[in-house]
């Protein structure tokens, strides 16, 4: 069992049944309700573990949330905040996640604002959750096309990581993942990434360990800065470029998360070599590892015009500027960067250039 601690709560990384979840629920919320956040696929494949396993989650309310990006949008919350109201919930009670990122973000979000402010906890399943999106207090939903626009600072009481869940997932999820874990590696820990784009096989990331390693990153990273001020803006590296790829192709053909920031970090380290911070050799070995594993999608002019325009709405952006995150060296990032129009136009020409049929 590992413990990470973050702004004041707990991340416990191990398996739920020896972990203290069960003393940490019935010390605390022994007469509280409790709602348990599900989508279609943790309900059909996480629900019954927990609930076999915890037998005072037995009456808890379950909330079925639609799957998808598509479906983080405020008319789902005000489905679930009625819902919740005719529950009966009250602040004393409690709000548990069970989920990828989508419900972490969003069940975060509904919990937070509901009457101010009801107590949540997350049990991420997905790889990208339990290194990335459950960690730092960042919740939010999506306004239209653009990524988590709306949203507030709200730290979980605890975090519950078990890697019994990652048996649950499609390769296909543990790929999107493995993209947060190489972003953390990149920003911050060249030594990981020497490590990371190594393996050939992905189920190396689920020992315990090595999950614990890939979370501190970036729990050490919120502990320095927990509203996003300073040095925690690194985090977002890959994701001005790949949220803006992400919402474009949302009600197209939709490009996962994990997707879209490894695309957004071939860009943003392509402006980082043409802007002349990352040596060419460099750029050449992270694009190398990163198209290994995530083939860029068929991208025309037209497209490239619709992303930049997507840009301007990105929330790290200042006075009308386009900011984003680059790297000078691998483990080494800088935030607040300007960056033209024109030049991520050029970025996205290059990786148009490297597209493939996904077919």
């Amino acid at each position: 069992m590992y413990i990470l601690t973050s702004s004041g709560y707990q991340i416990e990384i191990g398996s739920l049944e020896t972990s203290g979840f069960s003393d940490f629920i019935q010390q605390r919320y022994s007469d509280s309700k409790i709602v348990i956040m599900v989508d279609e696929n943790t309900n059909d494949n996480c629900l019954e573990y927990l609930i076999t396993t915890f037998d005072f989650l037995a009456e808890a309310e379950v909330m079925l949330l639609p799957s998808g990006e598509e479906n983080k949008v405020m008319e789902v919350c005000f489905q679930v905040w009625e819902a919740l109201s005719d529950y009966g919930i009250g602040r004393r009670d409690l709000v548990i996640n069970l989920g990828g990122g989508v419900v972490t973000d969003m069940g975060g979000f509904i919990a937070s604002v509901y009457k101010r402010g009801v107590d949540f906890i997350h049990i991420p399943t997905t790889l990208l959750a339990m290194i990335d999106a459950s960690i730092g207090g960042k919740t939010g939903i999506d306004l239209g096309v653009y990524k988590n626009q709306l949203g507030v600072f709200m730290n979980p009481k605890a975090i519950f990581t078990d890697k019994i869940f990652l048996e649950t997932l499609e390769p296909k999820e543990m790929v999107n993942g493995f993209a947060e874990a190489l972003k953390h590696a990149l920003i911050r820990d060249a030594a990981l990434w020497n490590e990371l784009s190594s393996l050939e096989n992905l189920s190396e990331l689920s020992s315990d360990e090595m999950l614990m390693r890939i979370s501190s990153i970036k729990v050490e990273i919120v502990n320095s800065d927990p509203y996003e001020k300073g040095v925690r803006k690194i985090l977002n590296f890959g994701h001005t470029v790949g949220h803006a790829i992400e919402g474009y192709f949302l009600f197209r053909e939709p490009v996962d998360h994990g997707h879209g920031v490894a695309l957004g970090m071939i860009a943003e380290s392509y402006i980082s070599y043409r802007k002349g911070i990352l040596a060419k050799t460099t750029f050449e070995e992270i694009e190398k590892v990163l198209l290994d594993w995530f083939p860029v999608p068929q991208i025309s002019m037209p497209d490239i015009q619709g992303i930049v325009e997507l840009l301007y709405n990105d929330k790290k952006n200042h006075s009308g500027k386009i900011q984003c995150c680059l790297l000078e060296n691998i483990g080494t990032c800088v935030y607040d960067q300007p960056v033209e129009e024109a030049v991520f136009a050029d970025a996205l020409v290059y990786l148009m250039s490297k597209s493939v049929s996904l077919n």
